[in-house]
């Protein structure tokens, strides 16, 4: 049965993918008034905006832990359970660990059809499974939006955490994947996307992180690394240069994107992410003197991702073999920028200078 006829996920949902997310903003508002959190085997807490939690558990090894979960952002139901398990699994490969298990979230309206969710089901298993990650449960609650998602943890040597306070001044930026995610789903649900856009964004979003992963962290010159999910490039990069104390300097030109997303941009297909995501990060982004950014392209920056490419932050003299091993594999990589300096927040220095 083809349960794209039957229904399209995007038509019932107000936003999709990591689209759909709290604003960075709101979200940071609310975690900032936390209480800190103290243990001498917590390794990484959420003080940084990191992409997972590490947790000692003994001598050489620790738990790495997250949650991911959104609203359908492609109409096809196993496409979309491919998306959310890809997505979920790049913040344990974000950090540079290994997935062991997963749990399930499922939301999911009383009246719809369980068939659809059933091929969600088994979209995103097929990627845990390609993934050697074991789904051992889940939960699921009555909701009027579909949502679904995974818990996962995994394994991860405390001596090696990579996460996205690591970067140093000198270093090379490599973007393992392109942008453009979030405008092209949106012009799919305004019904203004043509078929090739929706099929690079899926490809693109449904590939795992985990080579570009293991390559990164085979590679001895790698200080720093996240995932560009719902933030966009800017909020995750403003995140890294906030938590390392540096400034990243873009060069726009070089950023990749998805074929179809300028298109998407110039069509109106704007999300309400990227409007959040703009006000959240713009306010630490400036353009170098006699530097240009086109408005559309300063637009896609701040694009919210699903499922995004890993940003790596590594010592200038290892980037060209780094990406030339990525390269080598397929991985559509691009050196994006460096770190040029010591940042320090409310200086009056930018986070991110664009070029």
């Amino acid at each position: 049965m083809n349960h794209q006829e039957l229904v399209r996920l995007t038509q019932h949902v107000k936003a999709g993918g990591c689209a759909s997310k709290l604003a960075p903003g709101s979200l940071r508002q609310v975690l900032s008034s936390l209480p800190a959190q103290v243990h001498p085997d917590l390794l990484v807490g959420f003080e940084t905006s990191d992409d997972a939690g590490v947790y000692r558990i003994g001598p050489g090894q620790a738990l790495v832990q997250t949650i991911d979960f959104f609203t359908p952002l492609v109409d096809d139901p196993f496409t979309f359970g491919q998306i959310a398990a890809t997505n979920a699994l790049s913040d344990v490969y974000a950090m540079g660990g290994h997935p062991l298990t997963a749990l399930a979230v499922v939301c999911f309206p009383q009246e719809a059809d369980l068939k659809i969710l059933g091929q969600v089901m088994r979209g995103g298993l097929a990627k845990m499974t390609e993934a050697n990650c074991t789904v051992v449960g889940g939960h699921s609650v009555r909701d009027a939006e579909m949502k679904f998602g995974y818990a996962v943890t995994g394994i991860i040597d405390p001596k090696r955490v990579y996460t996205n306070a690591g970067a140093l001044p000198g270093d090379t930026l490599i973007l393992t994947k392109p942008i453009g995610t979030g405008v092209i789903t949106t012009a799919l649900k305004q019904g203004t996307s043509k078929p090739a856009w929706v099929d690079r964004a899926i490809g693109s979003m449904t590939k795992l992180n985990r080579t570009a992963s293991n390559l990164a962290t085979a590679c001895a010159g790698v200080h720093a690394m996240t995932d560009i999910t719902g933030f966009g490039l800017m909020g995750h990069g403003r995140e890294m240069a906030l938590g390392s104390g540096v400034t990243l300097e873009i060069e726009t030109a070089r950023v990749p994107l998805i074929e179809g997303a300028l298109d998407a941009i110039h069509a109106g297909a704007i999300p309400g992410g990227l409007l959040a995501n703009r006000e959240f990060a713009e306010c630490l982004v400036e353009t170098s003197p006699g530097g240009h950014v086109p408005d559309d392209l300063r637009a896609l920056l701040y694009d919210p991702q699903t499922s995004g490419g890993l940003l790596i932050s590594v010592a200038s003299d290892d980037a060209q073999e780094l990406l030339a091993s990525l390269l080598s594999v397929a991985i559509p990589a691009a050196i994006i920028g460096c770190v040029s300096g010591r940042f320090t927040e409310g200086a009056g220095r930018p986070a991110i200078v664009l070029r």
